[in-house]
């Protein structure tokens, strides 16, 4: 089984490729990652058997020699002040918007929810950082 390291993983995504020595980059797809591990991480070494794919060679089982390593320092995408702006517009778009319409028995409008729901989850995974 060949020893190769991992270029890119998109956890979201599920797949990802890891060097194959002597050969050309391998697909490695969610599926055949061995239990409990979620997602692999840039340069990290991992031992596989592969196959050919339609697409190119594709690894069939994986087996994962070393941890990761994960920095520890949160990655923020904005800044403080960007998220206090988007902070102060989810609120006024809940109270002048969203609000008005809950307290009369209705849903908000479709392009209202999207906004709000746009600026909560950019909030929320800002704030998890």
């Amino acid at each position: 089984m060949p020893i190769g390291k991992v270029k890119w993983y998109d956890a979201e995504r599920g797949f990802g490729f890891v060097t194959n020595p002597g050969e050309e980059d391998c697909f490695v797809g969610k599926q055949v990652l061995p239990k409990g591990v979620e997602e692999l991480h840039p340069g990290q070494r991992i031992e596989f058997d592969f196959a050919a794919g339609r697409k190119g060679p594709q690894a069939l089982r994986v087996k994962v020699l070393d941890q990761p390593r994960v920095s520890r320092k949160p990655h923020h995408k904005y800044k403080p002040e960007q998220l206090h702006g988007m902070i102060l517009d989810m609120v006024t778009i809940l109270e002048q918007k969203v609000q008005p319409d809950l307290r009369a028995g209705r849903y908000p409008d479709r392009k209202s929810g999207r906004q709000v729901a746009e600026i909560l989850r950019a909030v929320a995974k800002e704030l998890d950082a």
